[in-house]
C-alpha cells in the first residue's frame, strides 16, 4: 500500500514504480475512517522547504497505520536540507516510526530558482536510484538516509530567509492574466480546491494555497503567473511520464 502526493508528477512516478495503483493522499485524506493495514506502507511525497508538504503532515495526524514496515520516500530537486531526518522527527512527533526513509533526487519544479527546460535536460539517475529502493523495500530494510551538518545548516538558512516573508506571502502568488480561456484545467488540478470558474476566466482563492504550482505548471495558456521573478516564465514542467489526467484525478477536489 503506497500513499503519494504529486504536484507535477515526480512523487506519482516514483510511486507507481513500487505499486501499479498507488493512492493520492489529495482523495485519501477525505476517508472517514483513515486505518489502513497492509504488510508494507509507503509514503511519497515531494519536500516543500526540505519537508513534507502540509496536506502530507495533515494526512498523517488524522492517520493510523498498521504495518511492521513504514517507509518514506521524498523527492527533491536540489537540496534535501536534512529532508529524511526532518520527515523522521515529524513522523516520530506522531508515534509513527518509520523504517526506511529515502530520497529520490529529480527534476527541480521550482519555477523562482529553475528553468523548466534546463531541468528536463538533466539526467538524474531516477531509474537507478528506484531500483536500489526497489530492492530495499522488497527486503524490508531498516535505513534512513544520511543527513551532514550542511544539510542542517541549509535547512537552517532557509527557515531564516523565510522568516523575513511577508505574512500574506501566499495570498499574493498567483496573477490570473487575459490570456485565461476558463478551461476548468488549475480548478480540477488543484489539490486543495483554490480555483473556481467566473464565466470564461478562473479565479484563484488564496485561502488553502500550500503553493505547490500544480496549478501554473498545468496551465496550457501559461495564464498563471507568479508575481515574483521567474527563472524561464515560458517553461512549465510535468513529468514525462505522467499525463495530466492522471495529476487531476489524484487531486481534483470536486468543487
Amino acid at each position: 500500500m503506497i500513499f503519494y502526493f504529486t504536484a507535477t508528477g515526480n512523487s506519482l512516478y516514483a510511486a507507481k514504480q513500487l505499486e501499479e495503483h498507488p493512492i493520492s493522499i489529495a482523495q485519501a485524506i477525505h476517508d472517514r475512517e483513515k486505518l489502513y493495514r497492509a504488510d508494507r506502507i509507503g509514503i511519497v511525497c515531494p519536500v516543500f522547504g526540505h519537508e513534507m508538504p502540509q496536506l502530507v503532515k495533515e494526512f498523517l495526524k488524522g492517520a493510523r497505520f498498521e504495518t511492521d514496515y513504514f517507509y518514506i520516500l521524498l523527492t527533491y530537486g536540489n537540496r534535501h536540507g536534512g529532508a529524511a531526518e526532518l520527515a523522521g522527527n515529524f513522523a516520530g512527533s506522531l508515534g509513527i516510526d518509520p523504517a526506511y526513509i529515502n530520497v529520490i533526487l529529480m527534476a527541480d519544479n521550482f519555477l523562482p530558482a529553475f528553468d523548466m527546460d534546463e531541468q528536463r535536460r538533466l539526467d538524474k539517475k531516477v531509474d537507478e536510484q528506484m531500483e536500489r529502493i526497489r530492492e530495499d523495500i522488497a527486503e524490508k530494510r531498516r535505513w534512513t538516509a544520511p543527513v551532514t551538518e550542511r544539510d542542517r545548516a541549509v535547512h537552517r538558512e532557509f527557515l531564516k530567509k523565510l522568516s523575513g516573508t511577508p505574512p500574506d506571502f501566499l495570498k499574493n502568488l498567483y496573477e490570473i492574466t487575459e490570456e485565461c480561456i476558463g478551461c476548468g484545467i488549475c480548478q480540477r488540478i488543484c489539490p486543495e480546491g483554490c480555483f473556481h470558474l467566473e464565466g470564461q476566466k478562473s479565479v484563484w482563492n488564496s485561502a488553502g494555497c500550500i503553493g505547490c504550482m500544480a496549478c501554473i505548471d498545468a496551465c496550457p495558456m501559461l495564464a498563471i503567473k507568479l508575481r515574483i521573478p521567474e527563472k524561464n516564465p515560458k517553461a512549465r514542467y510535468r513529468n514525462e511520464n505522467i499525463r495530466i489526467n492522471e495529476i487531476i484525478a489524484a487531486n481534483n477536489q470536486g468543487k
